[in-house]
């Protein structure tokens, strides 16, 4: 991609134009970090870059961007298009943006350092000419930033955050990514205008929010979005976890909030997306449900009540069906490892066999790590999963519907009653054979005329 990036700066070049990479793919290489991808910034317009680029994807032409598709060997390019084409965007200075996303008007500029203007953060604001021995071009104190480990808005921040919203989650990520300090005045700026996150798509908002979960520093994305205000604003459900005290003879780290942001620290980089949710997510049904008893501290109900918050949630975020299903699921089933070691071995192997188990080890064993720390049942899980043949925990069905029609069942809900209690027994280990099947259902649930 990077060579292809090249490649595309020098047509440009030798076209008369002048070109340079341009943004977060010009700061990860001073970081010394490999980009996901690259842009390019060029005083060519529009109409000129897809004369050069006849392939190119005129997917924001309107507004001064256009996308050349990677080559799929170097020669012929990809109709289907390629999931990182080079973004290809025309030096420009921006008007007002009324819907908080893109401006309503665009003038096309010859000057690099007018367009860098327009661009959110300073340490994204950089140029580079790879041509020219990587030289970089700094109209706005980028590298001092870079060097200082500062987030910093170009220009006025609250200008920079009423053009588009969504900056001011992405300045959060990027700090707590990268482990830089917000800048205090583009900090203040995001404390104002918090409140107008809400105008922002829920889609956007839900896929910043994912990548602050996922990049490996969800604990400080998170503690930093609770100072800035914008949590209680796209998340209030999570800020109400703040003060809710905890038994301390399961939870001797503290109140709700504590033990969820110990539970975020471990999540890893790039771990799935339903992983990071149902983390923050577990405990969601913890607040409502809270009261002190004559004993101790209890929250009953919190995993029922959890699993209602979590799919409001995913829906207000529009997140897809399978998705959703995966992330109430680890709310849902959080709280049923303190009882595998009571399971009868149906129960235990219906519990093994749920779709992404290993997300479910993963969550467990991250909620042991924040509160006690005790994983003994983490251990007992992960001796049953390894001693326990696949074939044993999903075996082939005995009998089927077909199986109790022929036997002169009627179809109805007694179907799953009869067909539940051969696999318990099945997984019980009490029966193996089909001809056990059918003398099990005779003797257990005799033909009724």
């Amino acid at each position: 991609m990077k060579q292809h990036a090249i490649h595309v700066v020098r047509e440009l070049r030798r076209h008369g134009f002048q070109s340079y990479l341009a943004g977060g793919c010009v700061r990860d290489m001073l970081l010394g970090s490999e980009p996901t991808d690259y842009d390019v910034t060029t005083d060519a317009t529009p109409e000129q870059v897809m004369r050069i680029f006849p392939e190119t994807y005129a997917v924001g032409a309107q507004f001064g961007v256009v996308l050349v598709p990677i080559p799929k060997d170097g020669r012929e390019f990809d109709p289907a298009g390629p999931p990182h084409p080079i973004e290809v965007a025309t030096f420009r200075s921006d008007g007002v943006y009324s819907d908080g996303r893109h401006p309503d008007q665009v003038q096309y500029s010859k000057s690099p350092e007018e367009d860098v203007q327009r661009r959110d953060f300073t340490i994204n604001g950089l140029l580079m000419d790879p041509l020219d021995n990587v030289r970089v071009l700094d109209f706005v104190g980028g590298r001092a930033d870079l060097a200082a480990r500062i987030v910093r808005a170009i220009g006025d921040p609250e200008r920079r955050f009423q053009e588009d919203k969504l900056r001011m989650l992405r300045a959060v990520r990027f700090a707590a990514r990268l482990g830089y300090e917000v800048d205090p005045a583009t900090f203040a700026a995001i404390q104002k205008l918090a409140p107008m996150i809400k105008q922002v798509s829920r889609e956007r908002v839900r896929d910043e929010l994912t990548k602050m979960l996922t990049e490996g520093h969800a604990r400080s994305a998170f503690e930093m979005l609770d100072e800035s205000g914008l949590l209680k604003v796209v998340l209030p459900e999570i800020t109400r976890m703040h003060g809710v005290k905890q038994p301390p003879q399961f939870h001797p780290e503290g109140d709700v909030w504590i033990h969820t942001m110990m539970l975020l620290q471990q999540l890893p980089a790039h771990c799935s997306r339903t992983l990071a949710w149902g983390a923050l997510l577990h405990d969601v049904g913890k607040p409502p449900t809270f009261r002190v008893a004559p004993d101790r501290i209890r929250f009953d109900g919190h995993v029922e009540v959890g699993v209602v918050m979590a799919r409001e949630i995913c829906q207000r975020l529009h997140f897809s069906k399978d998705d959703m299903e995966q992330i109430e699921a680890l709310v849902a089933n959080h709280m049923r490892f303190k009882d595998v070691e009571k399971m009868k071995p149906a129960t235990l192997k219906r519990f093994l066999r749920l779709p992404q188990f290993d997300e479910h080890m993963e969550m467990h064993h991250m909620d042991c790590l924040a509160s006690h720390g005790e994983l003994g049942l983490y251990e007992y899980v992960a001796e049953k999963l390894r001693t326990i043949a696949p074939e044993d925990i999903r075996p082939d069905p005995l009998l089927s519907g077909d199986d109790l029609i022929a036997m002169g069942y009627r179809p109805g809900p007694r179907f799953k009653e009869i067909l539940a209690a051969v696999e318990d027994a099945q997984l019980e280990g009490k029966m193996h054979s089909r001809e056990e099947a059918f003398d099990f259902v005779v003797r257990e649930f005799p033909v009724t005329i």
